[in-house]
């Protein structure tokens, strides 16, 4: 019984998996015209709604995978950079959300364990941008600290807040589906 439910949580989680990355493939776009390589994408919701349904551990190892995925099918001109930013990054909201919503699994806790990933994450890439794009894509330092206030701080505070919307509006759908077994126990003949 444990081996069944296990091969079907990573079932589901494989599930999430290819959502995450078909939506970081097919829905990407700028928002910001002075930094078009800032792009919004909706990755970030199956890992979330991962991470609520199983727990901020295996949200975590969801955003390992995806990170290179994401990195290997989708945008690999970032090269392994791309894949340790979106990690750390999305890494710190999933750790920040889904332990808030481990303790109490409310919509409360839910929207404040989202509100507060959000916050994390935004803050996160502050450092990261520093380090990460002036060090290995070769921007130039005082160009990234420009960028900060008018384009990466409300990016990822834009980001953030809209997958954190989304989350919120498809959690509970995504659950009920979840709900069910995909991985079936054979039925056992009598001969």
């Amino acid at each position: 019984m444990k081996q069944r439910t296990t091969i079907d949580r990573m079932v589901k989680l494989g599930m999430l998996t290819a959502l995450s990355i078909i939506l970081v493939y097919a829905i990407h776009f700028p928002i910001f015209p002075s930094a078009t390589f800032l792009e919004y994408d909706m990755a970030d919701v199956p890992i979330l709604i991962g991470t609520f349904l199983y727990g901020p551990w295996w949200g975590l190892a969801l955003t390992a995978v995806v990170s290179v995925l994401q990195w290997l099918l989708v945008s690999p001109q970032s090269l392994w950079v791309g894949a340790v930013m979106h990690f750390l990054a999305t890494g710190s909201y999933v750790l920040v959300a889904g332990l808030i919503y481990q303790r109490s699994k409310t919509p409360t806790a839910a929207l404040i364990g989202m509100a507060l990933g959000a916050v994390t994450q935004t803050l996160m890439m502050i450092p990261m941008n520093l380090i990460f794009t002036v060090h290995f894509f070769g921007v130039p330092r005082e160009a990234v600290v420009a960028l900060l206030p008018t384009a990466i701080i409300p990016f990822n505070a834009i980001k953030t807040v809209a997958n954190s919307i989304l989350t919120f509006l498809l959690y509970k759908r995504v659950a009920k589906l979840f709900e069910n077994a995909i991985v079936k126990p054979k039925m056992l003949s009598n001969e």
